[in-house]
């Protein structure tokens, strides 16, 4: 069964850091293009960072330095390390694995909950 686990969510001061992390199992998860993304309620749900297959990274500009997106591909785990963290930056986590072959194959996670507050 294919699942993609994010977690390292949780409530963290501004200014604070948390690395999140998508545990895949079922497929390998270094042959996928893997997305970070995020929505907050009333938001669309927007790309953070990704990190290609060939290992081409790419971030949101608006993040401004602030997130590293990583592979640990022994682990089968990508991760998103956010520094410098703001109360906009609260929202719902989500990590996306996807290729093709033969045709789309998308993989979502459930999501975890990243809220920055004082």
């Amino acid at each position: 069964q294919v699942q993609l686990v994010e977690s390292g969510g949780g409530l963290v001061h501004p200014g604070g850091s948390l690395r999140l992390s998508c545990l895949a199992s079922g497929i390998i998860l270094s042959t996928y293009d893997v997305g970070w993304y995020r929505q907050a309620p009333g938001n669309e749900r927007e790309l953070v960072a990704s990190v290609t297959s060939g290992g081409r990274i790419n971030y949101a500009d608006s993040l401004k330095g602030r997130f590293t997106i990583s592979r640990d591909n022994g682990r089968n785990t990508v991760y998103l390390q956010m520094n410098s963290l703001k109360p906009e930056d609260t929202a719902v986590y989500y990590c996306k694995a996807n290729k093709y072959v033969l045709g789309p194959v998308t993989f979502w996670g459930q999501g975890t909950q990243v809220t920055v507050s004082s």
